[in-house]
């Protein structure tokens, strides 16, 4: 088994990968699991799911959740479901779609929610409050300012409840010729909220 443990941090090298396509490094990961703040049982929808490390965990974490992980691009949607393969995991269904258009064709609604991408991105995040159930969460991620501002308006908009926002700052020591220094994780903002 490629990943026997429980605990979530799965290495980032362990996911295969393609070039330019974005991936959630362990580090944040974490940040973004623990904000999700899944049951065992929870449906979750990841939009914007590039290699599918979130879906994966999420699966792996959730042995009788569903999770629906939306991605535009087929060769992308197609990575996601080589990495469920790889780590044995059942409950993942990849949709080929690009959020907005394709959430009113997503079953079961979702009880968490993580966005991920999508333009615009403050539209994407009004349509998926519509599918969110009650008591739902949503966690974004923003690594612009641009994004920042338009999930910060957007959650002010929406009324979100139990709002918190985070910004990531991790170090990973790395081999750089014969010396190890200290790399920094991409910086990343997660947004959260809830839905009453």
């Amino acid at each position: 088994m490629l990943w026997p443990y429980t605990t979530p941090g799965i290495p980032d090298d362990l996911f295969e990968q393609l070039p330019g396509i974005p991936l959630s490094k362990r580090e944040v990961r974490l940040l973004l699991l623990s904000a999700l703040r899944l049951e065992s049982d929870s449906v979750l929808w990841d939009i914007g799911a590039g290699t599918g490390t979130i879906p994966i965990e999420a699966g792996l974490l959730c042995p009788k959740g569903k999770i629906v992980a939306v991605e535009r691009d087929e060769e992308v949607a197609n990575l996601i479901r080589r990495n469920c393969d790889r780590f044995s995991v059942e409950n993942v269904s990849v949709i080929e779609g690009n959020a907005p258009d394709c959430l009113q064709d997503l079953h079961p609604k979702p009880q968490r929610i993580c966005l991920e991408g999508g333009k615009p991105i403050q539209i994407v995040l009004k349509a998926l409050w519509e599918e969110l159930q009650p008591k739902g969460r949503i966690v974004a991620t923003a690594n612009n300012l641009e994004n920042l501002y338009a999930l910060s308006e957007g959650f002010a908009q929406l009324q979100a409840r139990n709002l918190e926002v985070v910004q990531s700052s991790a170090n990973r020591l790395e081999k750089r010729g014969i010396h190890q220094t200290f790399a920094a994780v991409n910086p990343i903002f997660i947004l959260s909220g809830e839905k009453f």
